[in-house]
């Protein structure tokens, strides 16, 4: 996780990637997860639950459900709160053609596994 903490940000597998910070479902403790992501809409990151094609979801996606407005991003020096969205129906569709036109890998995934890939929003918090 070092390469992506540098300034800018890092790669994952040639993937623009960030540091997601969840709280544990259980534990509560900050767990860190390298992931890689695409751009959203108005200053968002959208992120998938691939694992690469396994047949379950990555630890980050549970934690992330249990906690969605308890995470942060972190691309380079650069650290982010924000809330967690999961996408569906037509917004799911659109944010699914942008990955897996950027990232191929992502379709194959997707055939390996009986789930549904989720894909997640990650919208920066206002400060309060």
């Amino acid at each position: 996780m070092k390469r992506i903490r540098r300034k800018g940000g890092g790669k994952l597998m040639g993937m623009n990637a960030l540091v997601l910070t969840t709280t544990g479902r259980k534990s509560g403790e900050p767990r860190e997860s390298p992931v890689g992501w695409f751009p959203g809409q108005d200053g968002s990151w959208i992120i998938v639950a691939s694992a690469a094609g396994a047949a379950k979801n990555p630890a980050w996606y549970y934690n992330l459900s249990a906690h969605p407005d308890k995470a942060q991003v972190q691309i380079g020096s650069r650290k982010v709160d924000v809330v967690a969205e999961q996408l569906h129906g037509e917004e799911r569709i659109g944010a699914w053609r942008q990955i897996t036109t950027a990232a191929p890998r992502f379709a194959q995934y997707q055939v390996k596994t009986d789930r549904e890939l989720p894909i997640i929003r990650l919208i920066p918090r206002s400060p309060d």
